[in-house]
């Protein structure tokens, strides 16, 4: 496990030995962490370049103060941004193609470990959730949003079988009192969920994911920042996404298949006439996924799969 560093960020870079691989690092490469968090993967692959460059890149601010001290000396920059904007903010920094590019998704422990932040459903603290600081809280989804769409939100990110309950819950107590912190949400919660579903799970996983997703519209910035790295990659450059849960992971591995997909014409079609070719081509068959040495060292490992890419045209 990393230690903590002295701005109080500590990152364990879950696959690292997978995802270092699946780059090919080459020491006079271009490289970009679209998703730096305290810099354990930014660290490892900077630590392999002589001429090459790194490009990290995070939209939490404590995380970019972070990598930037750890990263010190080497060859590589933090910026803060989104991933999803990845062309315009390598394009500042005179970046026009990389190598390899890596995409660490949600969120990181130093986000879950700081009570204040207010990601975590097992400690008090005010419902925040935003990973950049600004915007919308998820107090101020579950304080305002309609009973439907809130529904909505826990079924489609949460995959949460009694969204409906919870969202009815929701609105019946915040019409007595708004709700403010993790601990009022969670009481909330455990209401709404039969007692049998409680025993082998904590029931406010599912509601916390969804909130935060929707606060950070995740698979809107990861529709879009799959893009943006796929383009920025040279031929023979690689892409690196870790994912951690099913709806991520399905995002990537939809739109893997359709960098790697050739003819696009229907199939009763005597002859192509679209010209399409393949973009890129998979790396492994199957997604990497942590051993066990790694799961017995990091418990939040275990749902973590690694997709990778190579862009061929």
């Amino acid at each position: 496990m990393d230690k903590i560093n002295s701005s109080g960020f500590s990152h364990v870079p879950v696959l690292l030995e997978e995802t270092i691989q699946g780059l090919d690092i080459k020491p006079d490469g271009i490289y970009i962490d679209g998703t730096c968090g305290g810099g354990g993967h930014s660290e490892q692959i900077a630590a392999r370049l002589s001429s090459g460059r790194l490009l990290g890149i995070d939209r939490d601010p404590d995380a970019v103060k972070a990598a930037s001290a750890r990263l010190d000396g080497l060859n590589a920059k933090v910026v803060c941004g989104n991933y999803s904007d990845m062309r315009i903010i390598a394009g500042a920094e005179g970046i026009s193609s990389a190598d390899g590019i890596l995409l660490d998704l949600g969120v990181s422990s130093y986000q879950l470990d700081t009570a204040e932040r207010g990601f975590s459903y097992r400690v008090d603290a005010p419902l925040d959730m935003r990973m950049s600081k600004e915007g919308e809280t998820a107090a101020d989804l579950v304080n305002e949003l309609p009973e439907e769409e809130l529904s909505r939100i826990l079924f489609e990110y949460g995959e949460e079988k009694f969204s409906r309950k919870i969202a009815a819950e929701i609105v019946r107590q915040r019409n007595i009192c708004p709700i403010k912190t993790t601990g009022e949400l969670a009481e909330i919660i455990g209401r709404s969920v039969p007692a049998k579903f409680k025993r082998d799970k904590n029931p406010c996983k599912k509601t916390f994911q969804a909130l935060r997703i929707a606060v950070n519209h995740e698979f809107d910035h990861l529709d879009k920042g799959l893009d943006e790295a796929f383009e920025l990659l040279k031929c023979g450059g690689r892409l690196c996404v870790i994912t951690f849960h099913s709806l991520e992971d399905r995002i990537v591995k939809q739109r893997f298949a359709s960098f790697c997909k050739g003819c696009i014409c229907p199939p009763d079609f005597p002859q192509c006439v679209c010209g399409r070719t393949p973009q890129g081509r998979l790396i492994g068959r199957k997604p990497a996924g942590p051993s066990e040495s790694e799961l017995e060292a990091n418990n939040r490992s275990r749902s973590a799969k690694l997709r990778i890419i190579e862009k061929i045209v």
